[in-house]
């Protein structure tokens, strides 16, 4: 089942800076970001793919079905990181305007890799 890790985070005078390194459960391979969404997205799971969602600006919530379990997570903070399993059906919803949802993923894009089919 997904879950939520927290990135650290170094704050002084100057800002915030968030490190993302040495703390995902695996090798990055693609990453990319979502941003001006105007509807729902994602609608399926992986066969390989792990995958880590960091809404880096505004806000959103991401949709998991593990297929024992169901939950929701909010995204609202950018050192607020879900771990998305392969085996995790999800969907990414209610996109305040100003979000920008970042993505790492352990596999290079396949389309072999995507179901999109959900759990019954």
């Amino acid at each position: 089942m997904a879950y939520l890790i927290y990135l650290p985070t170094h704050q002084d005078g100057r800002g915030n800076l968030t490190v993302v390194e040495k703390v995902l459960p695996f090798e990055i391979k693609r990453s990319y970001y979502i941003y001006n969404v105007n509807s729902k997205r994602g609608g399926h799971r992986h066969i390989k793919t792990i995958q880590a969602l960091i809404c880096i600006n505004g806000s959103c919530d991401i949709y998991v079905d593990s297929g024992k379990e169901k939950e929701t997570f909010t995204l609202d903070r950018p050192d607020k990181c879900l771990i998305v399993n392969p085996e995790d059906w999800h969907t990414m919803d209610n996109f305040s305007k100003d979000s920008i949802l970042f993505v790492f993923a352990s596999e290079y894009y396949n389309i072999e890799d995507y179901i999109d089919e959900g759990y019954e």
